[in-house]
């Protein structure tokens, strides 16, 4: 069924040709139809509009601003109604008349937003609320619990150390459970947070009645109304104790154990959060003293009790991991990208934490081998919807398309800022120009998620440029990783010849400097004739398509690279390559062939089979399609023989087993078997000589094979038998 597209003009602001795209959106292959365009969709003509709404499995409408209405009024659609913003990404603006091929990219976007459900990650909060801190804690913990129509159950947990003018007075009336104490491990996450902390102060206040007495006696009022002792003050009369009585609230001696207790949900006060990772789990704040952020962090905990699901955003495939092997450790990427410390090392690969994972993506795009892919979206409904969305660019005469890839949230609200500015420039001098209509925003879950496979698939669907906007939100392993995939990428766009610069990096905190980031854009031609490949889970697949379809562009067919013939040297694939710079995914491995002794243990370590024996014959074979240079080799290597070269081979070269060493058989010298080869058993014996162990007839045994060896072992003539010692019982 075809989609149906409404469109609207804001009361006329927007400049919008119905006619023209459905033209745009019919000549990119888009199946949609554009049933209605009108000027007042939310007001005099809502009542016409939601005829279309009715009874539609899929339906695109070109406001944002009137979401929850036009949700109500479509209560009766079969699924949920695709919203894309014309008004201020394309229509405001001083290019807003040059806007209508960036209309058609959007709303070809939105409709090819189709996303195949992915497993789901379950939370479940009780409403087990804990509150760290001092006196923003009680005070938060007064109001919380205070609220009848609140679900939490509220606890707080005061942290000795304070001084006197920062520790609270305890209320009068004990609503809520007070613990006091020294955090030993907060980890975890929503609706499973696990809190040890250590009772470090003389008075338990859970025993503690309040009554005060200890307040009262104590002559250097070491103690006031938090009921906690200031053992700077204290001289040890006990005096408190006695005071106390029966109560026995107050122990100087006290050596108890950690408490352990299970929340659901922590809101932290102090000054240093629990986590030290940029990303914070999900149902953890830490607003400190800033009252704003106090009041977040308590309204989004009231609404977090009871279930809740999201996307598993990932899959992993432990077979491609190339993270360790024998011990070894290889490839990292993932890990060290994680900024919510999700991921962990697990025997030779890794494990993946689903419920601390946010999404962001980063592994998928740091991982050199595909083990780890991004599942929701994944990256071919990416690309679909790109392809998409050049196309329908094309087809309404639109040129030199630039893709800005961003985030959804924070840079969401800038680009709201930017348009709206240019939406009250309108009748006036263009103070604000908004977005250039040859800027298609492209939204994603979290900038990180696109690397190199995907850029480069871009720039081979038409993209003139690629643009990765940070707003200063992201963490800093963010930026660096993006930073590497495009100067990989980048490397391998300069090996092609495309002219100019395809992919960059725009920093913009402020639709200010977003607008001017974007006006300053210098942008070459895109290429002539786009891809038609799809995307492919296999990121690598991806790059191959991409690179060899932009090779066939420029340079013609075949890229203007060498073809036929056999790749039996480092000789031919040198003439053909494109460097890359250090730490690449893609290159060939150079072997010193004296220090190589062919013991193969490179071949044991390699994860993706880039690495093969010769069969009977004693040799090494290299697939350089399938290395993604992840070291082990060169780790493993008991001769360190081996070095990493980043490169790409384009073509069926990279396809071609090379040889990287071979030799010849050593034949055993008692029965002739060829086991072995001539460099390992004289690196053996370079080894091994003046050891007291290995006289003239032990080197002359490490030239049989296995079974000569075992005989000669027990027919040697002179030596001494463990069967021939007798035991002396004298």
């Amino acid at each position: 069924m075809n989609t149906r597209v409404l469109t609207c003009t804001c009361n006329g602001t927007v400049d919008l040709d119905p006619a023209g795209l459905k033209r745009a959106l019919a000549g990119a292959g888009v199946k949609a139809d554009v049933v209605m365009s009108g000027q007042q969709l939310c007001r005099r003509q809502l009542v016409e509009a939601t005829r279309f709404l009715e009874g539609v499995d899929d339906i695109v409408l070109t406001c944002t601003q009137e979401r929850p209405l036009f949700n109500q009024a479509g209560h009766k659609a079969v699924a949920p109604i695709k919203f894309v913003n014309i008004r201020e990404q394309a229509g405001w603006g001083s290019d807003g008349k040059q806007a209508q091929p960036k209309i058609a990219a959007l709303v070809a976007m939105a409709v090819r937003d189709v996303r195949e459900p992915v497993a789901a990650v379950s939370y479940r909060s009780k409403g087990r609320l804990l509150l760290i801190g001092h006196a923003a804690a009680l005070q938060w913990a007064e109001r919380l619990s205070g609220l009848s129509t609140s679900s939490l159950a509220v606890s707080v947990l005061l942290p000795s150390g304070a001084g006197a003018e920062n520790r609270p007075a305890l209320g009068a009336v004990r609503e809520f459970p007070v613990f006091s104490g020294e955090v030993a491990s907060l980890s975890g996450w929503l609706g499973s947070f696990d809190v040890r902390w250590q009772q470090v102060n003389p008075i338990d206040l859970e025993a503690c009645v309040r009554c005060g007495a200890c307040v009262s006696v104590c002559p250097e009022q070491a103690i006031d109304q938090s009921l906690q002792v200031d053992m700077s003050r204290c001289t040890g009369h006990r005096r408190c104790v006695a005071a106390c009585g029966e109560v026995a609230a107050i122990d100087f001696s006290r050596q108890a154990p950690a408490r352990q207790e299970q929340f659901d949900l922590v809101i932290d006060f102090r000054e240093q959060p629990a986590f030290d990772r940029h990303q914070l789990p999900q149902g953890y704040w830490h607003p400190g003293a800033d009252p704003a952020r106090q009041i977040d962090a308590a309204l989004a905990a009231a609404e977090l009790v009871g279930e809740f699901e999201k996307p598993k955003f990932f899959d992993y495939r432990q077979s491609l991991c190339a993270h360790k092997r024998n011990a070894i450790v290889g490839c990292t990427l993932c890990i060290d990208v994680c900024s919510a410390s999700a991921i962990q090392p697990k025997g030779d690969g890794v494990q993946v934490e689903p419920h601390l994972c946010v999404g962001c993506g980063a592994c998928a795009t740091a991982c050199p081998s595909g083990a780890m892919t991004y599942a929701y979206p994944d990256a071919a409904s990416v690309g679909q919807r790109v392809r998409a969305a050049l196309s329908a660019y094309r087809s309404a005469g639109g040129k030199r398309p630039v893709l800005l890839l961003h985030g959804d949230e924070e840079a969401g609200r800038i680009l709201q800022a930017l348009g709206r500015g240019a939406g009250a420039s309108v009748a006036r001098a263009p103070a604000i120009r908004g977005l250039p209509a040859r800027v298609i925003p492209m939204g994603l879950h979290h900038v990180a998620s696109a690397g190199m496979d995907l850029a480069l698939a871009f720039l081979a669907y038409g993209a003139a440029q690629v643009v990765w906007w940070f707003t200063g939100k992201e963490a800093p392993a963010y930026r660096e990783l993006l930073e590497r995939e495009i100067a990989w990428a980048g490397a391998l766009v300069d090996g092609i010849g495309l002219p100019g610069r395809r992919l960059l990096t725009l920093d913009a905190a402020t639709s200010a400097e977003l607008e001017t980031g974007l006006q300053g854009l210098v942008t070459a031609a895109e290429i002539a004739s786009p891809a038609t490949f799809a995307v492919s889970e296999d990121k690598r697949r991806t790059i191959e398509f991409a690179v060899d379809h932009l090779l066939a562009v420029t340079r013609g067919p075949g890229g203007a690279l060498p073809i036929g013939g056999e790749a039996a040297g480092n000789a031919i694939a040198e003439t053909v390559a494109i460097p890359l710079p250090a730490g690449a995914p893609f290159g060939r491995l150079l072997i010193d062939r004296d220090a190589c002794t062919l013991c193969l243990a490179c071949v044991g370590a390699c994860p993706e089979k880039a690495l093969l024996d010769m069969g009977e014959e004693p040799g090494l074979r290299l697939i350089e399609r399938n290395c993604v240079q992840c070291g082990l080799c060169e780790k493993t290597c008991p001769e360190s023989a081996i070095t990493l070269e980043p490169r790409y081979l384009p073509g069926k070269l990279r396809e071609q087993g090379v040889v990287l060493n071979k030799a010849k058989p050593l034949a055993c010298i008692q029965c002739g078997k060829l086991f072995g080869t001539h460099q390992m058993i004289d690196a053996m014996k370079k080894k091994l000589a003046g050891h007291r162990m290995f006289g003239d007839a032990q080197m002359k045994a490490l030239e049989m094979c296995a079974d000569c060896r075992v005989t000669d072992m027990f027919s040697a003539v002179g030596e001494v038998s463990v069967l021939d010692i007798k035991r002396d019982d004298s």
